[in-house]
């Protein structure tokens, strides 16, 4: 995938007033995108930043964790979302509108989301955590099936949906992500249009 469009911002050096786990996150996301996510170091990060590099792992304890950011605040924006759904609103409705929620964004905040998006899907060396991130992510919206179909967020529908939820999303970011005119809302609102509304999912109890 071309990293072309990315931007090219010239990455301040010297040490930051008050340097925090978003300012790491920038300049990191920055040197990635110029020069590769292999390429780039912690000591090239920390020089960067202005602080040496024993510092930097007190924001983050990896390379893999700052691509991902605090994922833990976007598993519970999710969470609280679905939670908030009236019970009256179907189930693929509900996930749909939580989703795009979760994923609302900041025109200002866009450039890094995209930067994180084209290294987590075509990185390598981050295949193996984005498992273990997103299985956390599928696990929240099994748990929302599962509670309002009356079932285990284990049992086959809550988990299959949560996997299919995963996949449509993955396909609407990465399709977003090749094409930065488009709107992340509208590609995920389309993409998980293909599932019409689904209103068998809202029956009760476990597949026959």
């Amino acid at each position: 995938m071309s990293s072309d469009h990315l931007p090219r911002e010239p990455l301040a050096l010297g040490r930051p007033r008050g340097t925090t786990h978003a300012e790491v996150e920038r300049v990191a996301l920055r040197l990635f995108a110029r020069n590769g996510f292999e390429e780039t170091t912690m000591a090239d990060i920390a020089e960067a930043l202005g602080v040496g590099r024993r510092s930097l792992f007190r924001y983050f304890p990896s390379k893999n964790d700052i691509v991902w950011g605090d994922f833990d605040y976007v598993l519970d924006r999710l969470e609280g979302l679905l939670e908030a759904t009236p019970p009256d609103v179907e189930i693929m409705r509900g996930l749909t509108d939580a989703i795009v929620e979760s994923n609302r964004y900041g025109l200002d905040q866009l450039p890094e989301l995209r930067i994180r998006m084209m290294l987590i899907t075509s990185v390598p060396a981050l295949q193996a955590h984005s498992m273990l991130r997103y299985e956390a992510w599928c696990q929240v919206v099994a748990k929302f099936v599962a509670r309002r179909r009356g079932e285990e967020p284990t049992d086959l529908i809550p988990q299959t949906i949560g996997r299919a939820m995963l996949g449509t999303s993955m396909a609407a970011f990465v399709h977003w992500v090749g094409n930065p005119d488009e709107d992340l809302g509208t590609n995920l609102e389309a993409a998980f249009g293909v599932f019409g509304d689904s209103t068998d999912l809202n029956r009760l109890g476990p597949a026959s």
